[in-house]
């Protein structure tokens, strides 16, 4: 075969290659969107997608291919996390009754909440990995409950559709073990069923009982939604309040700060003993202190002032490396910032190590916390956390 005839045949496999590509391109986004609601347009949603009722405060909106490639390729400046972190869990008790309280940290945003003869577990992830296929960001330390180990579950409360709070092989499990009463936001309950699970979907400000004096709200955060990038925002996210004899919990799921009034507007629900806050994945550059779809420290710092809360404990850390802050930064700052803003009550938990929440007291007024103001009045060593 001569050269022409070569160059000739590896440019014809060159433009197929291109065309196909082309066309995968075109049609794979519409294959990979879906609608998983349909209803009246509103408040926060347009008939098609749903949207931020505060405004869209994402800076990475146009720039997550460019991230994600940075991402994928180690480009992009992250501090090394270990590869793998021990701990030592403590097998859970079967139940807390009355209003006793005791909240253990499974990892991310999974924590399992045991009060009122109830087992309440947030965004569960047992999966290694959070991502689809199997793929994405793996753990860095197994879960603080083995499954195995899990009490009983009565209540899941599921907060929005990312592979990281959304687990469909989770759900699966803990439906095929035990048929909890899931809950979660518009549009979910369409992606849960695609694991055969049924779940209960509400919009913000929704309610539903679990038992006399117990019942749980879907309140308004401040993020989005999404499986496949061309499905953003096909189902809504959400915080929850979990009303309860002697004090709330508060269940953030995963926020940015938006104008923050969705803290106030769970504090009316009545008084938080518990307050499950994010306080990773904030850093996406150098010295950033919060994205427009993850608080940091300062900001979970504002929120827990906002609700009121007697007791606090930071997630949404140290699981999977989504982000560009160091692995120890959020409870390292978040511990700088209380002290400095004269909080108490509010930090973190070792993995797998049940704590008891104390009952609820009423806190002293405090000042809001400034972000700028923080920041500028915190420790020169907090400031250069990485």
């Amino acid at each position: 075969m001569t050269f022409r005839r070569v160059a000739q045949s590896l440019g014809t496999i060159l433009l197929w290659i291109v065309i196909i590509l082309c066309l995968m391109l075109t049609i794979i986004p519409r294959f990979l969107d879906a609608r998983y609601y349909r209803g009246a347009q509103g408040g926060h949603y347009d008939g098609q997608r749903f949207f931020n009722a505060d405004g869209e405060q994402d800076e990475m909106a146009g720039n997550r291919a460019g991230f994600l490639w940075r991402y994928l390729t180690g480009s992009d400046g992250r501090p090394k996390w270990p590869e793998h972190v021990a701990i030592n869990p403590v097998a859970p008790r079967q139940r807390v009754a009355g209003q006793a309280m005791v909240a253990t940290w499974v990892g991310h945003a999974t924590v399992l909440v045991q009060t009122q003869g109830l087992n309440i577990l947030t965004d569960p992830v047992w999966s290694k990995t959070a991502g689809p296929l199997g793929l994405g960001p793996a753990r860095v330390t197994r879960p603080g409950i083995a499954f195995g180990k899990l009490p009983k579950i009565d209540v899941v409360l599921v907060s929005h559709d990312h592979y990281d709070h959304l687990d469909l092989a989770t759900l699966k499990r803990l439906w095929t073990r035990d048929h909890p009463l899931i809950v979660t936001s518009l549009g979910n309950d369409s992606v849960i069923r695609q694991a055969g699970v049924p779940s209960h979907a509400l919009d913000w400000g929704g309610r539903i009982a679990v038992k006399p004096g117990v019942e749980i709200v879907v309140t308004r955060n401040h993020h989005w939604g999404s499986r496949w990038f061309a499905d953003r925002n096909r189902a809504l996210w959400s915080a929850f309040v979990v009303r309860l004899p002697g004090g709330n919990v508060f269940f953030a799921g995963d926020t940015g700060p938006g104008d923050l009034t969705w803290a106030n507007a769970a504090a009316s629900y009545g008084p938080v003993r518990l307050a499950l806050l994010p306080i990773g994945a904030f850093r996406f550059a150098p010295g950033q202190m919060m994205s427009g779809s993850h608080i940091g420290p300062i900001d979970a710092a504002e929120v827990y002032r906002r609700l009121g809360a007697s007791t606090g404990i930071g997630v949404h850390w140290g699981t999977f490396h989504l982000s560009s802050e160091a692995y120890d930064t959020p409870p390292r700052l978040l511990a700088a910032v209380t002290r400095v803003a004269g909080l108490q009550g509010f930090g973190t938990v070792p993995l797998g190590q049940p704590r008891v929440i104390a009952p609820y007291v009423a806190r002293k007024p405090t000042a809001p916390i400034d972000r700028v103001e923080i920041v500028g009045r915190l420790p020169a060593a907090a400031r250069a956390l990485p």
